[in-house]
């Protein structure tokens, strides 16, 4: 394997283990909104409001591991 192949390949093995933490996040946080408004109706709103600051600021890492990925690939 010459040192591009390498490259490519730390590149993927590290966006596919840093993409796994914003996944499971988002299931985590939609699991647990659901079961919370599934428990307590009322608070629809709160819960709902929450659930997509969260899901927003756990969508974010994804994009960075996304950047981080493609600097390794066009830059080093």
């Amino acid at each position: 394997m010459d040192a591009e192949v390498m490259k490519m390949l730390a590149v993927g093995i590290g966006v596919g283990l840093g993409m796994l933490g914003p996944a499971l996040a988002l299931g985590l946080i939609g699991y647990s909104a659901l079961q919370g408004i599934a428990r307590n109706p009322e608070a629809r709103g709160p819960i709902l409001t929450n659930m997509i600051l969260v899901a927003g600021l756990a969508e974010a890492i994804g994009i960075y591991v996304l950047i981080v990925a493609i600097l390794l690939v066009f830059v080093v």
